[in-house]
């Protein structure tokens, strides 16, 4: 799965509003809170598998449409968080198609159950002076 090299920009929405929070009067006159949608389902540049793995993996993020929201509020310029937003979208799509390494059940080497003993040993004689029955 490879989706390094797909512009999705074209496939954006953006919708503006009025951010709250710090900012004195620019946060009442600017709309600076941006909300990227991308609508997973409809999309001509995923296939099929590729949409699957998305809505498994960021199904808290989809809506019930199969629209992927992205809300952005930290910049005190629409720009900004514009950019802001576009950086989480493509990190967002990259993690979810990194694969995990499967884990191999190993056991445990002769040395280390050596040492595991020992030291299972060295404590149960500090217990054993403690209790004065020796």
């Amino acid at each position: 799965m490879n989706i390094k090299g797909i512009n999705f920009d074209t496939e954006f929405s953006f919708k503006t509003s009025r951010s709250g929070g710090a900012g004195g009067q620019n946060v009442n006159k600017v709309s600076t809170k941006v909300e990227l949608d991308f609508d997973v389902l409809n999309s001509a540049l995923l296939t099929d598998e590729q949409k699957e793995i998305i809505q498994k993996k960021l199904e808290n993020r989809i809506t019930k449409e199969g629209v992927l929201q992205i809300i952005v509020q930290e910049e005190r310029s629409q720009l900004g968080n514009k950019e802001i937003a576009i950086k989480k979208f493509y990190d967002l799509i990259n993690k979810c198609f990194i694969v995990k390494k499967k884990r191999r059940a190993t056991k445990p080497s002769k040395g280390s159950k050596e040492r595991r003993l020992k030291s299972k040993k060295i404590n149960s004689d500090i217990k054993k002076t403690r209790k004065g029955d020796w």
